[in-house]
């Protein structure tokens, strides 16, 4: 580590070029149907087994949109025709995983939801019986998605 730009970065040891470890940035998407919410069973670490809301990485050159898009179908089934966003979330877990969460309502859609890509199972839960969620950004997300006077 070395000064750099007023704090302590890594630096390329050949060239002298600070090394930037930005956050990952990625989506989840709050599906509703009338008092319930549309929950995946993750069959991936971190959390292999937990429930969550549909979601995953941004990937190289797509929109934060288009990647919400992209993981709700590849999920769930699920084709997400608008979006709204409810809000954009930093979570830290321990000393090696920062995300930047950016978290949608998905206001219109329409398939059959099934489970897919990373995901073991995919339930629509009554927004009274949800489970502790694999991740406490999520249950935020979640929760400022059902907030009463909400503009959703």
């Amino acid at each position: 580590m070395t000064p750099c730009e007023g704090r302590e970065r890594p630096v390329c040891t050949v060239c002298g070029v600070p090394i930037y470890v930005n956050p990952l940035p990625a989506t989840c998407q709050i599906v509703l149907d009338g008092g319930r919410v549309l929950l995946t069973k993750r069959s991936v670490e971190p959390r292999a087994g937990w429930w969550c809301l549909p979601g995953g990485f941004i990937e190289w050159g797509e929109s934060p949109e288009a990647g919400a898009k992209r993981e709700l179908a590849e999920e769930t089934g699920i084709i997400a025709d608008r979006l709204s966003l409810t809000g954009v979330y930093n979570s830290i877990s321990g000393e090696t995983r920062h995300v930047l969460l950016v978290a949608y309502r998905v206001e219109s859609w329409h398939g059959d939801a099934v489970a897919g890509d990373d995901a073991e199972e995919v339930a629509w839960v009554p927004v009274m019986e949800i489970p502790e969620l694999a991740f406490s950004v999520h249950t935020q997300a979640l929760a400022d998605a059902l907030r009463p006077g909400c503009c959703h």
